[in-house]
């Protein structure tokens, strides 16, 4: 697929997606949301890809759903919002079941179904200058991008229910107080950062992590029994592949690990 709504380019094991679409604050559309599913479903199946980063152009993160679009779409709005979130929806998902970490880099403000897309991210990265609220309410709609599955699970219900109803501008401080993100950093800073994170993950055992990532997931449906059972089967699977015996092997011998 020809991206012209995101950018895709990998380095090092690292994909960096880019949100491009400056001059709408990277505006969700149908186009931007089916070219990220087809970046991530990209990343996903390339084992060459250890890590991912999403940002936006310009000095925005995304300040979600492209509204304008929405109301040029009339009678049609409905049809058209299902078409979006089919695409949005399915690269969430896909992001959060694939065994590469991903790293949002949010360099301005993340409102709507940007907060929802930094919210799925693994591990958050924001600028000094990051905004974030729901804004969904405000504009008449309930929310979407998986927003009300992650938000009460890092804030708790009171606050994700205040995120939700009031719709209250955090800055990147009160986001990392409240737990929505990992490191604030100045401007400048926000990408080589999250960089820095990626790279690290990059050299990790990419399969364990994937394992990590999806029962973590899991966990917060899952009995306690179901859960250990899961995680009994994962543990054995990785204690059999070659990234687990490696990394026994260099545990054992005290020496860094080469994983696959």
């Amino acid at each position: 697929m020809n991206y012209s709504a995101i950018e895709l380019n990998v380095d090092n094991r690292v994909a960096l997606i880019r949100l491009n679409r400056p001059s709408d604050g990277n505006a969700v559309t149908v186009e931007l949301a089916t070219e990220l599913l087809d970046a991530v479903t990209r990343c996903d199946g390339d084992p060459s890809v250890r890590a991912v980063i999403i940002t936006g152009a310009g000095t925005m993160f995304c300040v979600g759903g492209d509204l304008k679009e929405f109301s040029r779409q009339g009678a049609n709005a409905g049809r058209y919002t299902k078409d979006v979130t089919h695409a949005f929806h399915a690269a969430i998902s896909r992001m959060n079941r694939m065994d590469a970490p991903v790293v949002a880099a949010i360099n301005g403000t993340a409102a709507g179904a940007g907060f929802s897309l930094a919210l799925a991210t693994d591990l958050a990265v924001a600028a000094e200058s990051a905004r974030f609220t729901m804004a969904y309410t405000r504009a008449g709609l309930s929310p979407d991008g998986s927003s009300t599955y992650f938000l009460a699970r890092h804030l708790g219900l009171r606050r994700a229910k205040e995120m939700a109803l009031l719709n209250p501008v955090l800055n990147a401080r009160q986001a990392m107080d409240w737990g929505l993100v990992n490191r604030v950093v100045s401007n400048e800073d926000v990408l080589s950062t999250a960089m820095g994170l990626a790279k690290e993950l990059a050299v990790g055992p990419r399969s364990a992590q994937g394992e990590a990532k999806r029962l973590i997931l899991a966990g917060v449906n899952e009995s306690l029994e179901t859960q250990m059972e899961n995680e009994a089967r994962a543990i054995a699977r990785m204690a059999d592949a070659a990234d687990g015996r490696e990394g026994i092997a260099a545990f054992s011998s005290k020496r860094p690990p080469t994983f696959e």
